[in-house]
């Protein structure tokens, strides 16, 4: 009951919300208050400085947190040490990962470490770049994989790979079937990009602004999946990692053009707890990907 106090308090100090610690930890808000409010009660003052908003922390409250945080860090790589003594590869892996590396990658690693690790359990799920960032800061996963990188105080963050961005183009379009496309060659040229709070938006607009070109948005997406629909429908060209466009370019529903920008790569990186002890699958998993 302990730990779970402790992982509570840790995640609504960073959360600094009670509604979003208690969803972390699959109980209702009521329930959570009531956990805190004992927790107060133990420790004989206000940990919550419940007059800021979002919700704050009293000074005794910081140092409960510091405390919680090296509580469940210590529980973890107690169960890491016990697994290693048992030379043990069984327990779970929980992954994180942003949409587009997910779905071009997450299936091969799957089978890759299901032939190293056959009895370990890999949980993979996909989610919004600030999840894969809160998810990996908050414990509820081990490893993160994220484009265009953080450096954030408490994440360890180890590149993984640059990946090589192309124009991506409907087969019919009038530069298909050119060999290089000069940055030049897209002036005017109806766009599909990513919404304007994208990370790859303000590097793609940082690479426009450097090589005098102005291209014309007819539409925006959040996401990789959404403009390589509308990039295939004829609606424009884009700008995306090669990597992320295998499945269309094999169904002949895009093409991928390379740009003569060498300089444009997409950065790929693995997050994790800077002093989270990863269990033997764990490192397994870590080393299947970064070997």
């Amino acid at each position: 009951m302990f730990f779970d106090d402790c992982k509570l308090f840790r995640d609504v100090a960073h959360a600094r919300s009670l509604s979003k610690a208690a969803q972390l930890n699959g109980i209702s808000q009521p329930a959570a208050t009531q956990r805190i409010h004992e927790l107060e009660r133990r420790a004989g003052t206000e940990l919550l400085d419940r007059t800021t908003r979002p919700l704050g922390l009293t000074a005794v409250g910081k140092l409960f947190a510091e405390l919680c945080r090296d509580v469940i860090r210590r529980e973890q790589d107690f169960g890491a040490q016990v697994e290693d003594l048992n030379q043990s590869l069984e327990g779970a892996v929980r992954v994180v990962s942003i949409y587009s590396v997910g779905l071009s990658e997450m299936g091969r690693l799957r089978e890759e470490f299901a032939r190293v690790c056959p009895t370990a359990t890999l949980y993979i799920e996909l989610l919004r770049p600030d999840k894969v960032y809160e998810a990996v800061e908050t414990g509820q996963a081990d490893l993160g994989f994220i484009s265009y990188p953080e450096h954030r105080r408490d994440l360890t963050v180890i590149h993984w790979r640059d990946e090589r961005m192309t124009l991506a183009a409907y087969p019919r379009h009038r530069l298909a079937g050119r060999e290089m496309v000069l940055p030049a060659d897209l002036n005017n040229e109806a766009f599909i990009a990513f919404d304007e709070e994208v990370i790859i938006r303000k590097e793609l607009d940082r690479f426009f602004r450097n090589n005098g070109v102005e291209v014309s948005i007819a539409m925006q997406f959040d996401n990789i999946q959404s403009i390589k629909e509308a990039v295939a429908q004829g609606t424009g060209v884009s700008i995306l990692p090669e990597r992320t466009m295998q499945a269309e370019i094999e169904q002949k529903r895009l093409v991928s053009i390379p740009l003569h920008a060498p300089e444009l790569l997409r950065p790929v990186a693995i997050i994790h707890r800077r002093k989270k002890k990863l269990n033997r699958a764990g490192r397994e998993f870590l080393k299947l990907v970064t070997g």
